[in-house]
């Protein structure tokens, strides 16, 4: 999506967040975000009385131009949390779990 490259990383993050709590709603759950811009989590998501903690995370484009995963890991006090991370890929505004194995 040519429109998306144009913004700052900053502003393709808040893309990602829009297009996350949509998919969430659309998946059923009830989504509360955070309200600052800093933090381990961006929203919390909560759906048949389970809550997920969840970090939005933006694809990117590598020099090649070729779409990759970018860095797709937790940190230390995201795994703690047991923070879930949600890929969003910028081209076709597609989201999806992350799996973060052990």
């Amino acid at each position: 999506m040519k429109h998306i490259k144009k913004h700052s990383k900053s502003r393709k993050g808040d893309m990602a967040e829009f297009y996350a709590v949509t998919w969430l709603w659309d998946h059923g759950y009830e989504v509360f975000q955070n309200s600052g811009c800093t933090g381990p989590i961006d929203m919390i998501a909560i759906k048949d009385g389970d809550t997920t903690f969840v970090d939005v995370k933006t694809m990117s484009r590598d020099k090649k131009n070729t779409l990759y995963r970018g860095k797709m890991s937790r940190t230390a006090e995201q795994k703690e949390l047991n923070v879930k991370l949600l890929g969003f890929n910028p081209d076709t505004r597609k989201l999806r779990w992350v799996n973060h194995g052990k």
